[in-house]
């Protein structure tokens, strides 16, 4: 339990300690058995907090959801001194930038929250709207379409509609190797991502250009596997 400050209630850092705790107890417990399975007595037991405790903190399960969620996603984010926009043109660009997607989307808690919220959607509708609003799909997309606007005024690229292009970039990055890594198949090595970032960012920007391209026998093997 949190050491009580001279007037009685927890200091600030004793706070923040605690408010962590009962994220933790509440992470586990809905990767563990789902949101609609986990209930606020699982948590508090779990975090071995009384329920005046949690409720100081959190008003229902669905804002202890939000602040878990919140927590993932800025886990996720890569730090704040890294540069997304960096490389000599588009091409390296997008591969830098499909190199931190695939990084984020594929660590373990990224994997365990989609796998939470395609088990319970149907249910909880809200919960993937959660996720829409808190994760980074949207900047994402916004990054990646301002590029390609700039890249269609130089006269580089010619897209019509760059936040449409920006989220089928984003598919094309994440859907196969998300897809293996949650057991659809056989993860990708490093290796492998390495390559396949390359591969989507040289098909993409063929497309982008108006010419076509021919899929790689080693892209088609690795889309069916």
């Amino acid at each position: 339990m949190a050491t009580p400050s001279r007037g009685g209630r927890p200091s600030r850092e004793d706070a923040a300690k605690l408010r962590d705790r009962i994220l933790d107890a509440a992470t586990g417990l809905f990767f563990a058995h789902g949101f609609g399975a986990t209930t606020i007595d699982a948590v508090a037991a779990q975090a071995r907090v009384s329920k005046r405790t949690f409720y100081d903190r959190f008003d229902d399960k669905a804002a202890l959801f939000g602040a878990v969620l919140h927590r993932i996603v800025e886990g996720l984010r890569p730090p704040a001194a890294m540069p997304l926009i960096t490389g000599a043109d588009a091409r390296d660009i997008l591969r830098h930038l499909a190199g931190i997607i695939l990084h984020a989307a594929l660590m373990p808690q990224a994997l365990a929250l989609h796998r939470l919220i395609v088990a319970e959607s149907a249910r909880f509708p809200k919960l993937a709207a959660a996720v829409a609003n808190e994760g980074g799909t949207a900047e994402a997309i916004r990054l990646i379409a301002g590029l390609l606007e700039r890249e269609t005024r130089s006269g580089a690229l010619a897209v019509a509609d760059a936040p449409f292009a920006a989220e089928q970039f984003l598919q094309m990055v994440l859907t196969v190797p998300q897809r293996r890594a949650l057991g659809l198949g056989t993860p990708m090595t490093p290796k492998e991502l390495l390559r396949w970032a390359r591969d989507v960012v040289d098909l993409f920007l063929d497309g982008a250009r108006g010419t076509r391209s021919t899929p790689s026998p080693r892209r088609r093997a690795a889309s069916r596997r």
